[in-house]
């Protein structure tokens, strides 16, 4: 006979929502670690569960993942900004899309990219160099943030957004909180509302779509052979219907790569730096592999694989501050997880955040080592321990493009600059839709 889990009470008629809003990483984390694998919470009038263990997780995101669908209050929110893409659609539909898209993420295609990685990144690395020694911080969110944006609008789109980078870096930011603030309401007033944060939501998303849009419509215009990812999308045909994807699934998909791709790879590539600086021997672990591979060259797509330090600290920094921390499903069928009920029509979450703290998993879990990446001990684990991509059918589609541009900026920045932490500089992690430094981070450029 299943039982009901176990979990905090909480506020009589909110639950755990006001924990939640106040400090959601606190809430999960200590649940899982008082009440065990799984934890039942009550937000406002819906139930939810938290599942920490590997097999709890494989069974939502592989075995069974047809059970646990994406009809949640937050998927909703997102959709106001993505659209149908690959990271909210589901059932049928996704699986076209799916299958279309694939083709565009294969090895040579990325290969292809390496080249625009490092470039974007040397190119930065040369204005860092006006800053190093001057004494002057900087703030690297904002730095990986534009450094980002620019690589996944070259890549996706053949065009260069820098001119446009605060802008739409803002926009990108102000729609994110916006959603995020959405989900944890008690009551969100609907888009149709004049409100002044509906009409703010809007006016962002505009921006977003005048970059995307007007790049479509040019295309149809004037078709011509770039070899990004945007060609590749209006090109492939699905390989069981011979459909190609109309205007708006080719906005939503773009949207979803723009925004997505951007954001997490900002945000990991900042917290590597954070923890490199506060952790100086791993980062000369890193800067002496650097020296001997490159010899003082700029990195390539070849020399990915044989950077294993430097992926060994991004792994690392992507196990304490996986940028996607938390992964919403809705249950569609009622199961059964270790041996807890879980109810149709309640929710399930997923967090790599949690389940990569797990101290039965990872010996000191709140500690940065990097070499857990290389002497076999996470490979040791079972599948679904460390999941900073997701898993399953649905992974992140992206998760190759995005591990060959971590490596090949930070060989491009750590081979060059020591960054410093700014003394007493706030790291507090904010859990919105990604997992971004609360106060961004500022820190001094030296040269290495």
């Amino acid at each position: 006979m299943t039982k009901t889990a176990p979990g905090p009470r909480g506020h009589p008629l909110l639950g755990s929502l006001p924990d939640a809003r106040r400090d959601a990483l606190s809430l999960f984390l200590n649940a899982a670690n008082e009440y065990g694998d799984v934890v039942r919470f009550r937000f406002g009038p819906r139930i939810a569960h938290l599942a920490r263990s590997p097999a709890a997780v494989r069974q939502a995101m592989q075995d069974k993942h047809e059970q646990y669908g994406k009809q949640t209050r937050g998927f909703d929110k997102v959709r106001l900004v993505l659209g149908d893409g690959l990271l909210t659609s589901e059932g049928a539909f996704w699986r076209r899309q799916r299958r279309i898209a694939q083709p565009a993420f294969h090895h040579k295609r990325i290969a292809a990219f390496g080249e625009t990685m490092a470039r974007c990144a040397t190119d930065l690395a040369d204005e860092w160099a006006n800053y190093a020694g001057n004494g002057k911080p900087i703030d690297v969110l904002n730095e990986m943030m534009h450094l980002t944006l620019r690589i996944v609008s070259i890549t996706l789109l053949s065009e260069d957004t820098s001119a446009r980078a605060d802008e739409v870096g803002r926009a990108i930011t102000e729609l994110l909180h916006s959603a995020n603030e959405r989900m944890t309401r008690v009551f969100d007033p609907p888009m149709q509302l004049p409100t002044r944060e509906n009409r703010r939501f809007k006016e962002n998303l505009r921006t977003l779509d005048s970059v995307v849009l007007s790049v479509i419509a040019e295309r149809r215009k004037k078709p011509r052979e770039t070899g990004d990812l945007l060609s590749l999308f209006m090109d492939i045909r699905d390989e069981e219907t011979g459909e190609r994807m109309d205007d708006q699934q080719l906005r939503d998909e773009v949207m979803t790569v723009y925004i997505a791709g951007h954001e997490t790879t900002a945000n990991a590539l900042t917290w590597t730096l954070m923890l490199l600086s506060k952790h100086p021997a791993e980062a000369r672990a890193v800067r002496e592999e650097l020296a001997a591979v490159l010899g003082g060259r700029a990195p390539t797509f070849a020399d990915v694989p044989k950077l294993v330090r430097t992926r060994a600290a991004i792994d690392e920094s992507m196990r304490l501050y996986p940028p996607a921390w938390i992964i919403g499903r809705s249950i569609d069928k009622e199961d059964e997880i270790e041996g807890y009920r879980m109810p149709k029509g309640t929710l399930l979450f997923l967090s790599p955040y949690v389940s990569h703290r797990n101290p039965k998993l990872f010996d000191n879990p709140e500690g940065f080592d990097p070499s857990r990446f290389l002497d076999g001990r996470v490979e040791k684990l079972p599948r679904f321990a460390y999941f900073p991509f997701g898993g399953g059918p649905r992974i992140c589609i992206g998760n190759a493009f995005a591990t060959t541009e971590l490596v090949l900026v930070l060989a491009t920045l750590c081979q060059r600059f020591r960054l410093d932490l700014v003394p007493g500089h706030d790291c507090t992690p904010e859990p919105s839709i990604t997992l971004r430094p609360r106060s961004g981070m500022m820190m001094l450029v030296r040269n290495a």
